[in-house]
């Protein structure tokens, strides 16, 4: 919008989001950015993953760039407790994994501003494939050829 008060109110609202979510209990926030073309497919496999998955996956965007914001609320007494040391219901894991899938799919990426970290590395293959995994790690070993600099990383 070009209108200064217009444009406030959205951001009121925008900037509403994660605390109004947050008051239903805990929230695990993502990213993921697509290409814009395929924005609306992104969201059509959201609701997909919804529906298949039973959870509540809320999602705002920055739009102009394809960037997603998935949020996965974790119900207070999960009913699935295969979860990890993460405290991240089974449930959701299963949910993430079809989200991240997805935005792959649709010639998207991982993250679009957040990173990868340790929560996403499972995924990170999917993404970059094989031959670009050991590309990285042989460059990790040519910089730290006994491992010691932040082990059990991705590389």
């Amino acid at each position: 919008t070009d209108d200064a008060d217009e444009g406030e109110r959205l951001l009121a609202i925008r900037r509403a989001f994660h605390p109004a979510l947050a008051a239903r209990g805990r929230v695990l926030i993502e990213d993921v950015a697509v290409p814009r073309s395929r924005l609306a497919d992104m969201l059509a496999r959201i609701r997909e993953i919804e529906r298949e998955t039973g959870l509540r996956i809320p999602t705002v965007a920055h739009a102009g760039d394809g960037n997603l914001h998935p949020n996965f609320c974790i119900p207070e007494d999960p009913t699935t407790p295969d979860g990890d040391a993460t405290g991240i219901p089974g449930d959701v894991w299963r949910a993430a994994d079809l989200l991240f899938r997805a935005a792959v799919d649709l010639g998207g990426t991982l993250t679009g501003e957040h990173g990868v970290g340790l929560l996403k590395r499972r995924w990170l293959a999917d993404e970059l494939g094989e031959d670009v995994m050991g590309l990285a790690a042989g460059i990790r070993r040519v910089f730290d050829p006994q491992g010691i600099l932040n082990p059990g990383k991705a590389a």
